[in-house]
């Protein structure tokens, strides 16, 4: 079983804070050293504040790729009412700063995009678990196609408008859509990293485009 989320995140917290400045630049330098591999052409990136890497260097690396760079107003016009959000997942999401970021950052992706695919967990109420559930729940709200792969389920799902449809192995999803969008969860297991290698070999491979 992975480990649940809030023990994950303590543990990290914990050892964060036992690192002195030396170790926290150098974990930033290294965060800026992955900027000319990310793709896409705007990202949401936040200003590591405290025991946090500090990412003003990956920020100023993006920029001179020519990456737009969301700011905080930009990601205001995704703000939404935690209320109405708690209320459509079936959950509550308390008004914290980073909770609201990570909404923010998903209406984005979703409006941005023109298929969505997530990595996650369908729960009984056809919701997806987590912060990512709202992104598939948006995707929903704006017709988008989706497409959920189940890491508990192994397989991946289709939303049809009313229900999930699971799809087989020679029924994979394709990307049809040269702006398509991305998330799911922070703790990607095997098969689900197996299933993001398959999509993009069935979508871009030559055999997939001929």
């Amino acid at each position: 079983m992975p480990e649940p989320k809030a023990e994950l995140r303590d543990r990290l917290r914990a050892a964060r804070r036992r690192r002195d400045t030396a170790a926290l630049d150098a974990a930033g330098a290294a965060l800026a050293g992955h900027a000319a591999a990310l793709p896409g052409a705007t990202v949401a990136a936040f200003v590591g504040v405290r025991t946090e890497p500090p990412t003003l260097p990956l920020l100023d690396a993006l920029r001179h790729r020519g990456i737009r760079v969301l700011n905080h107003e930009e990601l205001r016009t995704g703000d939404v009412s935690l209320e109405y959000v708690s209320k459509l997942m079936h959950r509550k999401y308390h008004d914290a700063p980073t909770i609201r970021k990570v909404l923010q950052t998903l209406w984005y992706q979703v409006n941005s995009g023109q298929e969505i695919y997530v990595v996650g967990a369908i729960l009984p109420d056809d919701t997806v678990r987590g912060g990512t559930g709202w992104g598939a729940e948006f995707a929903k709200l704006c017709n988008k196609p989706l497409f959920v792969f189940d890491q508990e389920k192994d397989r991946w799902f289709k939303w049809t408008g009313e229900a999930w449809q699971a799809q087989s192995a020679a029924e994979g999803p394709i990307i049809t859509h040269p702006h398509f969008s991305g998330t799911g969860t922070r703790t990607l297991q095997p098969n689900a990293k197996r299933a993001i290698e398959e999509l993009f070999t069935r979508s871009f491979s030559g055999s997939a485009s001929s």
